[in-house]
């Protein structure tokens, strides 16, 4: 058993929907008190009910997590509201499908704004919290796709999402004067409402390529987040984990028809 993080404050960047809400579940299972972060103030504003009523502790503020003075704002409001910053999932991240002969530049940067930007943003608004603590946890959402993979009109998630596993290995020296770390989680397809936009065919054809024959399930993203943020986890930092079901083993389709 890990140790409790009740009582903790916990700030979940993108935490109104999918994996962000995923995380922040697990987390206000476990006692801590979450505020999430979220542009959608309707979706933000029912997911910390939704955990409230499940018997949690869950606040929620308006964040453009690619504007410097947004970010810093919420980040003061929390410390304001909990007490401190104990840990921030940096989570925010959109993935629009566009392939490179239809993507234009300004699609380019707001995925690099939301996905990449964002991480660094949040992670320096969160310094002077875990600086006044004397420690802290930051864990950031990357993904397989761009560290490891490529699937056709990402690249410019794909990129973002590689930029952030460079972020952090400077991250982690820099914020160890401060006593904090800094690890990322690598989900492969996990089951979500932007999971769904793509369609059952590609549901099932991704399920079909995992040699545990399903998708994930955000509380799955949520317990790797989890272990990154406990006691237990103190000497590990600027590491990443790939929670994905084996998706990345096999090195070809044959592979997983002999399973």
């Amino acid at each position: 058993m890990l140790t409790s993080i009740a009582g903790k404050s916990v700030i979940v960047t993108g935490g109104s929907k999918g994996i962000g809400k995923g995380i922040a579940k697990v987390f206000a299972a476990q006692g801590a008190r979450v505020m999430i972060a979220a542009r959608g103030a309707e979706a933000a504003e029912m997911a910390a009910t939704e955990i409230r009523e499940a018997g949690g502790t869950a606040e929620w503020l308006p964040c453009d997590v690619a504007d410097w003075d947004s970010v810093k704002a919420m980040v003061e409001r929390t410390a304001e509201l909990f007490g401190g910053v104990d840990i921030l999932c940096a989570n925010a991240g959109i993935f629009p499908q566009v392939k490179m002969l239809d993507m234009s530049p300004e699609d380019w940067d707001g995925v690099m704004a939301t996905n990449l930007k964002s991480t660094f943003l949040c992670v320096k608004a969160c310094i002077p919290a875990f600086e006044k603590a004397g420690k802290g946890r930051v864990i950031v959402t990357s993904s397989i796709t761009g560290p490891v993979t490529g699937f056709p009109g990402w690249a410019h998630y794909g990129a973002s999402k590689a930029g952030q596993l460079g972020f952090l290995k400077t991250a982690a020296m820099e914020l160890s004067r401060y006593n904090t770390t800094i690890n990322a989680v690598m989900p492969g397809n996990i089951y979500t409402e932007g999971l769904q936009d793509l369609g059952e065919d590609y549901l099932k054809t991704m399920a079909a390529s995992i040699p545990l024959k399903r998708l994930g399930a955000v509380e799955d993203i949520g317990n790797a987040a989890l272990f990154f943020a406990s006691d237990e986890a103190a000497y590990v930092t600027g590491q990443q984990i790939v929670v994905d079901g084996g998706q990345i083993l096999p090195e070809s389709l044959e592979a997983i028809e002999e399973i």
